[in-house]
């Protein structure tokens, strides 16, 4: 798939590939945020019920060091080096912000039915920076056979109406990415 900003300058290019018992998504995204250029490569890897087991983020504009977290699909993390990050503690999805396609994940792992929500806690990460928080989100889903969800930042108050396909990979996520091309 390849992603364009709704507005300004981003693009992303991404492939999800099942690979044994869950699937990988290599991506590279680029953009210029308040006259900045950033460009990302990351890996996702994700076990058959779509819970984050691996990411890693590596900036392509930057000195920054690479990113590696790993999972145990029971909400707890371990960082670069192997240290435990318990400020992660209960996430088992990750939120980059540059790319669209972290938003599959809670949507594939959730399978919520039409009419229901669910709040979860993710691994959110910066980009550019690369910086981690936990975040709250909340996922509602409003209609079937893919559809429409409506994603909301809980902090914040941000909320946005995001359609996807019949594998809840993003379509359009209005003000902030549309998908223009997909095999």
């Amino acid at each position: 798939m390849v992603w364009q900003a709704w507005t300004g300058l981003s693009l992303e290019s991404c492939r999800v590939i099942p690979v044994g018992e869950g699937v990988r998504a290599e991506s590279v995204a680029l953009g210029v945020e308040a006259g900045t250029p950033w460009a990302v490569r990351y890996t996702v890897r994700c076990d058959n019920r779509w819970r984050t087991r691996q990411l890693s983020v590596e900036s392509l504009h930057s000195d920054e060091a690479a990113l590696t977290l790993l999972g145990d699909g029971a909400g707890r993390w371990t960082g670069t080096r192997g240290e435990r990050l318990p400020l992660l503690d209960g996430c088992l999805d990750v939120d980059l912000t540059s790319t669209v396609l972290t938003n599959t994940l809670p949507i594939r792992r959730l399978e919520l039915v039409p009419g229901r929500s669910e709040e979860i806690t993710v691994v959110y990460v910066t980009v550019p920076g690369l910086t981690l928080s936990a975040a709250r989100q909340r996922y509602h889903r409003l209609d079937g056979d893919g559809g429409r969800y409506r994603f909301e930042q809980v902090a914040t108050g941000f909320s946005a109406e995001i359609a996807v396909d019949a594998d809840g990979l993003v379509i359009e996520y209005p003000d902030i990415a549309r998908r223009v091309w997909s095999r």
